[in-house]
């Protein structure tokens, strides 16, 4: 709480003074462009990035406000475990007064309002932890200041501009590879590779890691994620493995649907935004990226496997799951479900059709009811909250992810797109990049690399992982996933596969 109360301060401080900067900048008649578009800068002629940066802060004081609430909530992402934590305490003594009352002879005023008070901060701080929530909390100050500095109208027609294409079509892909139909036909694709293995839980573990990742190059990596992290709660996080192991395989998760999807040009979010400004086909990924990724994809998951492989070996199937095995699905009605999937990533870029194609799975849904299970929105509504929250901070945010991209050289440029990937969405990162005049084709690569191997780092590094942490979290203690944990858990496979992208350039 004393650093969060801290974070508030610096966000009101910087805001007064850029206020001032702003009033500043009005009367010498500044451009009203929001946020102003990097060409207008005219910096190209200043050399030095930190000159820049200030130029440009100066130019436009909002930069670093946008910029200190950016990382505001970057920093609450990784507090989102204390605030839960904080939240269960509320509840356990919530629940104390509660009884505490029932017992009361008389009507007790002061105990009534302490456990009104104790509530709201339950419901106050479990709304602080959900992670899927923060940067939509933190669109609030971002608001306050746009219209503080720029006028009401700014900030809604910056609203309006925004392209949500993205958020739209994660919900839309949860949806529909979280249905019965679509699991019935992943388990069985995966069961063929878990069946060299004989089925056991650490053959699924390993199937599930290594070709489910590569599946995100066809079906598209939230639909990989999501199906990835379903199947795991059912083969293996419902066994009780060890907190450590369930970490290794949460990072290898993020790592891997990250690089896995790089074996096409159409399926990964960073590849997508920049596929066709640098005339990139899926021949182009499949040999600069893919095969590149499914080795680093083999290597962390044989290192992993070695690290853990007793307890892996140890792990066994409950005797529930064997006697209960799933329902057959009809091929009519799986084939229904691939193609709604096909449609929807043809169509991506199309956010009113990709709408009315989800109207036409709902209603399929409910048509084959007895085949199956009911369409949970709340995580892919969260995820796609999230994305959205992203999205309308992260384009506040190219003024200075151009210039510090510009100043690298290739190595560089590789290394510093892992780090900013892991504070930004990699498809944002990608995206800035394509708007940098005079690119190479060694600086496209190495920012292409850089931003798939930093995407398991955070939550926030890749598109997809949000879907999967919000699958996956119950199975991370009452606090859900640590933000520093799954970082150290994703370090080393994302080590790996910076290390063979920069030896194999």
């Amino acid at each position: 709480m004393h650093f969060t109360s801290k974070i508030f301060v610096f966000c009101l401080v910087m805001t007064m003074l850029g206020t001032a900067g702003f009033a500043s900048a009005m009367d010498s008649g500044a451009t009203t462009a929001f946020p102003i578009p990097v060409a207008q800068y005219n910096d190209a002629t200043i050399t030095g990035l930190s000159a820049k940066l200030l130029g440009r802060i100066q130019a436009d004081p909002f930069n670093a406000i946008a910029t200190a609430i950016f990382l505001a909530a970057i920093a609450h992402t990784f507090l989102a475990a204390k605030f839960r934590k904080i939240s269960h305490r509320c509840e356990h003594e919530h629940g104390v007064l509660v009884r505490k009352l029932e017992k009361s002879p008389a009507p007790n005023p002061a105990l009534l309002r302490e456990i009104e008070h104790t509530k709201f901060r339950e419901v106050v701080f479990h709304f602080l932890g959900e992670v899927e929530a923060v940067f939509g909390i933190w669109l609030i100050p971002l608001a306050v200041a746009i219209a503080l500095m720029k006028g009401p109208d700014t900030f809604l027609h910056y609203i309006n501009r925004v392209n949500y294409t993205e958020p739209v079509f994660v919900v839309v892909i949860m949806a529909i590879a979280s249905s019965r139909p679509v699991l019935y036909f992943a388990e069985g694709a995966l069961k063929m590779v878990a069946g060299f293995g004989k089925k056991t839980p650490a053959a699924w573990w390993l199937s599930i890691l290594t070709i489910g990742p590569m599946l995100g190059s066809v079906i598209t990596e939230p639909a990989a994620m999501t199906i990835c992290a379903l199947i795991l709660v059912e083969k293996f996080f419902k066994l009780q493995p060890s907190m450590p192991l369930r970490y290794a395989t949460l990072g290898l998760l993020f790592v891997n649907i990250s690089i896995g999807g790089t074996l096409t040009h159409f399926a990964a979010p960073p590849v997508v935004m920049v596929a066709g400004n640098w005339k990139w086909d899926s021949l182009h990924m499949l040999t600069h990226f893919g095969w590149k990724s499914a080795v680093s994809i083999l290597l962390s998951n044989t290192l992993a496997f070695f690290i853990f492989h007793k307890e892996l070996l140890k792990l066994r199937e409950s005797g529930d799951a064997m006697a209960h095995p799933k329902p057959s699905v009809p091929a009519a009605v799986v084939l229904t479900h691939l193609l709604l999937i096909g449609l929807v990533v043809v169509t991506a870029h199309y956010t009113a059709i990709v709408v009315l194609i989800f109207m036409f799975f709902l209603a399929f849904v409910a048509a084959t009811e007895s085949n199956q299970d009911p369409v949970h929105l709340r995580g892919p509504v969260l995820v796609g909250f999230f994305l959205a929250g992203l999205v309308i901070h992260g384009g506040c945010q190219q003024w200075w992810i151009e210039p510090v991209l510009s100043s690298l050289n290739p190595v560089q440029m590789l290394l510093g797109s892992t780090l900013l990937t892991a504070f930004n969405d990699n498809a944002a990162i990608t995206y800035l990049a394509s708007l940098v005049p005079g690119f190479s084709d060694a600086a496209k690569y190495a920012v292409m690399a850089g931003a798939v191997a930093g995407g398991g780092l955070t939550v926030i590094a890749n598109a997809p992982n949000p879907a999967g942490q919000s699958i996956l979290q119950p199975y991370f203690g009452t606090n859900g996933v640590d933000a520093l944990k799954l970082f150290l858990a994703a370090a080393i496979p994302t080590t790996i596969s910076v290390l063979i992208f920069l030896l194999t350039r």
